[in-house]
């Protein structure tokens, strides 16, 4: 089974959860693009030493960066027959770079799934983890700034997918088997399956 998909969700939506769950059912690779910036630096690559410079300063890594990285992990051979990308593309011009490579391997994106979720419930759930996890610096107001942040910067890149007929919107609350029942029947058309 082949599928090139993303997904999307604000943060605390069940995004890595659910895009390990996907990944197993079709056979294809997760990748996150922060595994990617973290495996890079780790192993020293010149992509990771230039990504680390930006991210020891608080940065963001630049597109330049981060589309090099995205382009080296996608022409690995597990990516061959699809990926689910989680963390990119971020911006319109990800988008474009994430399109001509496709096109130069003679693909393009099959879905995008937007996990939608309730920004209180979503809230309550990361104040929830942080306590859990120790996390002091995850407030409320830094969470309720991180969700702001997302909508913003995701709001152009949703409309492009909607347009192209690619965004599949699927209620991110719940259980996670429901969840995952939800995306299974979002994306029954790439794989003939009904859930």
């Amino acid at each position: 089974m082949t599928a090139r998909l993303l997904i999307v969700g604000p943060p605390g939506s069940g995004k890595g959860t659910q895009s390990t769950n996907i990944a197993a059912r079709f056979g294809i690779p997760a990748v996150s693009t922060g595994d990617i910036f973290r495996e890079n630096v780790k192993q020293g690559t010149p992509l990771g030493l230039e990504a680390k410079a930006f991210m020891d300063k608080g940065e963001y890594v630049p597109d330049e960066v981060t589309n090099r990285m995205v382009r080296d992990r996608l022409n690995q051979a597990d990516a061959a027959h699809g990926f689910l990308l989680d963390g990119y593309p971020r911006t319109v011009n990800q988008v474009e770079v994430l399109d001509a490579l496709l096109a130069e391997q003679g693909h393009s994106l099959d879905a995008v799934i937007e996990l939608t979720a309730d920004v209180d419930e979503v809230v309550a759930r990361l104040l929830a983890r942080a306590q859990e996890q120790g996390r002091a610096d995850d407030t409320e107001e830094v969470i309720r700034h991180r969700m702001n942040v997302y909508a913003e910067q995701t709001a152009p890149l949703l409309n492009l997918f909607s347009e192209r007929g690619l965004l599949r919107k699927v209620d991110g609350l719940g259980s996670i088997d429901d969840v995952g029942d939800r995306i299974a029947n979002a994306l029954s058309d790439l794989d003939g399956s009904h859930v």
